[in-house]
C-alpha cells in the first residue's frame, strides 16, 4: 500500500507538471517542471524523502526497462531517421562529452564547498 501512495505523490506532481506546462508559454517539457516541483517541495521540507523515496528508487532501478518502448518506435521509423543518422550520431556524442564534463566540474565545485564547511 506504501508504494501505490508513493507512487500516487509521483502521478501527482506529474499531473501538477502537465498543467503548469499548459499555462507557462515556454518550450520547456512538463517533466522538467515535475522535476523542478519536486527538487522544491523536498528542499522545503513540504514533502518528505519518505513520501517518494522508495517508489522512486524503483522506478530509477527499472529505467532502462522503461526505453524499450521508446527504442522499438525508432527502429519502426527507421526509414524516417536514417537520412540524417550521422548527423544525429554526432549531436549525442557531443552532448554526453558535455554533460559528462560539466557534471564533472560541477561534482568538484561541490565537492569543494563541502571542505570549506
Amino acid at each position: 500500500m506504501k508504494y501505490i501512495m508513493q507512487f500516487g505523490v509521483i502521478a501527482a506532481l506529474a499531473a501538477v507538471a502537465e498543467v503548469i506546462k499548459q499555462l507557462v508559454p515556454l518550450s520547456i517539457p512538463a517533466s522538467i517542471y515535475g522535476l523542478v516541483l519536486l527538487f522544491a517541495l523536498l528542499c522545503s521540507g513540504l514533502l518528505k524523502l519518505e513520501h517518494v523515496g522508495e517508489t522512486g528508487s524503483f522506478l530509477i532501478e527499472i529505467m532502462t526497462l522503461l526505453f524499450v518502448p521508446a527504442a522499438v518506435g525508432l527502429m519502426n521509423s527507421y526509414a524516417l531517421v536514417r537520412p540524417i543518422l550521422l548527423r544525429v550520431l554526432v549531436l549525442i556524442a557531443v552532448t554526453t562529452v558535455i554533460v559528462i564534463a560539466v557534471t564533472g566540474r560541477v561534482t568538484q565545485w561541490v565537492m569543494r564547498l563541502g571542505k570549506g564547511r
